[in-house]
């Protein structure tokens, strides 16, 4: 049987990273068809209600369950509002590596959202769950994303060429990583 990781809630800050719900449908499709997600992510274009209920309340649960990570909402504490998104994927159980992606709402960029998040989850991972690596990959010219990781504290390690996609087409991905020694 393949692990998975606990339904889980942390707190970063003033910010709540809990499973995603029905409640995060209208304004998860909102930002999932921003331009700048899109330009960044294969995701569904349009990217239909449809497709954010189907994330909301079913997909980004079942990857839990199935063993491939976990899927947070990063919301407000305070408020319950979306924010954005961060998750692992691709987990690597007898390795203990797993790789993390985020995204960040239109109306929330700039706060340094997604930097707090992934500095969290780092800290799970590598803390609570015992991981050895976590891995960012990010494309080469997206540099918002490439900040957001080394503000995260995760270390650059090179280019991986032709291994990512996007509506665009193939592109050179910039691979980062956070270790246990990172942390101290």
């Amino acid at each position: 049987m393949t692990p998975t990781f606990p339904e889980t809630r942390l707190l970063a800050g003033d910010l709540l990273l809990r499973p995603f719900s029905a409640i995060d449908i209208e304004e998860n499709q909102i930002a999932c068809a921003d331009p700048l997600i899109q330009q960044w992510l294969p995701l569904p274009q349009p990217y239909t209600r449809q497709d954010s209920a189907d994330w909301c309340t079913k997909i980004s649960h079942s990857l839990r369950e199935t063993g491939d990570g976990i899927h947070f909402a990063i919301v407000d504490a305070n408020t319950d509002r979306l924010l954005g998104t961060v998750g692992l994927k691709k987990t690597d159980w007898r390795g203990l590596v797993s790789e993390i992606g985020y995204a960040v709402a239109p109306w929330a960029r700039g706060r340094g959202i997604a930097a707090e998040a992934t500095r969290t989850i780092g800290h799970w991972l590598l803390v609570d769950h015992r991981f050895q690596r976590m891995e960012l990959k990010a494309a080469t010219g997206n540099l918002s994303s490439q900040r957001t990781a080394l503000k995260a504290g995760l270390q650059r390690e090179g280019i991986m060429r032709n291994a990512g996609f996007i509506h665009a087409g193939r592109v050179d991905l910039v691979l980062f990583s956070l270790t246990p020694d990172d942390l101290k």
